[in-house]
């Protein structure tokens, strides 16, 4: 099968699977969810990257300083994470209809992993928002998020130098807001709660 090359050659109102996902050789980076097509915003900002690269590096340092009692590993986008219902078995390329690129994931069981990424929902999911990222993206990405079972989810909102703490119910499968921090607090996380994280530097210029 010919390589699809521009999102021109896609129905952009067409139902695709990551079967089809694996096919497309797109300059645009696109996030596949629920079979829909969504075209990522452009590059990030160098504020974005700065939080991202100072975020992955301090929970890398925490996951290796506890190594010996853990297998959790951290990965930052590009990386490709496979969702499906937490209530659904694990299924061949062809059904996956949800592919997506958070900036940051943590994952802790290691049969979710493969060459391609991730299948199966992260522990910790970090998102952190440019300033294209719409209201109905989030809201999206949320839903996503608690329906795949994703125990820990941050979206960081760099502008307004805060983050939400969002963690799942167990009882209920939905999300909660834990915690809201800001400007110079220390973010600690729920499922790691040795892992703490000074906002001040996060957000340093």
């Amino acid at each position: 099968m010919k390589p699809v090359t521009s999102l021109s050659e896609l129905d952009l109102n067409g139902i695709y699977t990551y079967a089809d996902y694996l096919n497309w050789r797109l300059e645009q980076a696109v996030e596949l969810i629920k079979g829909k097509i969504f075209p990522m915003s452009p590059a990030p900002s160098m504020k974005h990257q700065r939080i991202s690269m100072f975020l992955s590096a301090n929970i890398f340092n925490y996951l290796k300083s506890v190594s010996a009692n853990t297998s959790c590993q951290v990965f930052s986008a590009p990386f490709d994470v496979r969702l499906l219902d937490k209530r659904k078995s694990k299924k061949a390329s062809k059904d996956v209809y949800t592919v997506v690129q958070p900036d940051i994931s943590v994952i802790c069981d290691k049969n979710k992993l493969d060459e391609r990424g991730c299948l199966g929902s992260p522990d910790l999911i970090v998102e952190i928002l440019s300033l294209g990222n719409s209201k109905k993206e989030m809201k999206i990405k949320y839903q996503l998020y608690e329906e795949a079972g994703v125990k820990e989810y941050w979206v960081v909102y760099p502008y307004e130098e805060s983050v939400l703490q969002f963690v799942l119910d167990e009882k209920t499968d939905k999300f909660y807001l834990k915690a809201t921090f800001a400007e110079d607090e220390i973010l600690v996380s729920h499922i790691f709660p040795d892992l703490q994280i000074d906002l001040a530097k996060v957000f340093e210029e």
